[in-house]
């Protein structure tokens, strides 16, 4: 049932931590400490330890907290193999999201022009990877199309007008190359996460922290266990630095809060088709005013840096608005729809028809025999 006042309050909770994400993850990876040397091994050691902050405030809040839960009283949904399965997924793309984000932040990219980019360019892999999913390319729409132009030219006209020295951290020479291919990950896996995550929720009888605990399980391990070992294995010339660490755990809590919010929005029947776009349109927004603020040099905002990111959230929210509908297609048969005549059946919807893609069969073969727990 929708509960649109719920729904619209978890959404712009959702937009305000994911815009202020970067921001604070910038301020923890500038405070990590002065390397002892400067290359692109000791990039790499500041992103992989302020990454660890981030990593241990989602085991905190996303694994503690709803085992914590779980255990005290009855949730809605179960636990089911394949559920498990694609919330892990889901948790492990975000977690390597992130890891492009503190990358691109530590190889002096900077907040106001890495988050529009990232947030500009998820909403297309997000929608081109759910058109994959249902098999629906064939119902792509003209508009779809300009909006990728769109989200296209305001993402490149935002990294070519970007402030100058508009976010906290930002001095230092930019190796744009590393900056890039951060940005690209970032992109590709935050991209990926939404449809995973909402396969894995819908696996599991539409619980809200069994999902959410796996997403944190998996930033346990990619964003906490393969860091710390790689930092002792690795000679970075870096070491932990107390303000660092706590900054990155608040980015951390920021951006486990934003994925707790787009849970409990679909939860209260919030649909993709206008949560994403509320989302992805906002989230910029507050990255660049927040920016900007902290910075205080309004002078650097100029105005094709604001045409840009204007262009880049309308093309984002046409790609959502627009994104191919699943196409209709047989069911296999359940208790519900047995006995039904081909005038009682009902139109599939895009999680059962992304339940029928190969790629998520392989995943939910092994949980032919779930039963609710």
């Amino acid at each position: 049932m929708l509960k649109l006042p719920l729904v619209l309050a978890f959404t712009a909770m959702t937009a305000f931590f994911w815009g202020i994400y970067g921001i604070v993850l910038h301020r923890g990876t500038s405070n990590m400490g002065v390397p002892t040397e400067t290359n692109i091994a000791s990039d790499l050691g500041v992103s992989l330890r302020a990454f660890v902050g981030v990593g241990l405030a989602y085991f905190l809040i996303a694994v503690l907290v709803p085992v914590a839960l779980l255990n005290r009283k009855k949730e809605t949904g179960y636990w089911s193999m394949s559920g498990t399965i694609m919330s892990l997924f889901a948790g492990a793309v975000g977690a390597l999201g992130a890891l492009g984000v503190a990358l691109a932040l530590a190889f002096k990219g900077q907040a106001i022009y890495v988050m529009p980019i990232v947030f500009g360019g998820a909403p297309v892999v997000n929608t081109l990877l759910t058109s994959w999913l249902n098999r629906s390319f064939k119902q792509i729409k003209p508009m779809f199309l300009v909006g990728m132009v769109l989200v296209a030219l305001g993402m490149v006209g935002v990294l070519l007008t970007k402030p100058q020295g508009a976010a906290h951290g930002g001095e230092g020479v930019v190796n744009w190359f590393a900056v890039g291919l951060s940005i690209a990950m970032a992109v590709l896996c935050w991209g990926s996460y939404g449809p995973f995550l909402h396969l894995g929720q819908s696996r599991m009888g539409g619980s809200r922290l069994r999902p959410f605990c796996c997403v944190g399980i998996a930033y346990f391990v990619i964003a906490v266990v393969v860091p710390v070992v790689m930092l002792e294995t690795m000679h970075t010339g870096t070491s932990y630095a107390w303000s660092g660490m706590m900054w990155s755990v608040l980015a951390g809590t920021a951006g486990a809060l934003g994925a707790l919010g787009i849970i409990m929005a679909f939860t209260y029947g919030g649909k993709p088709i206008f949560v994403m776009p509320l989302v992805f349109g906002f989230a910029p927004v507050i990255n660049t005013v927040t920016s900007i603020i902290i910075s205080q040099k309004f002078d650097n905002l100029n105005a094709w840096f604001a045409v840009s990111l204007a262009l880049g959230i309308a093309g984002a929210v046409t790609v959502l608005l627009n994104a191919p509908k699943a196409a209709p297609h047989g069911k296999p048969a359940s208790p519900a729809t047995e006995g039904a005549t081909p005038t009682e059946s009902k139109p599939a919807d895009p999680v059962a028809a992304a339940n029928q893609h190969p790629f998520v069969q392989a995943a939910m073969k092994a949980a032919s025999n779930d039963k609710p727990s």
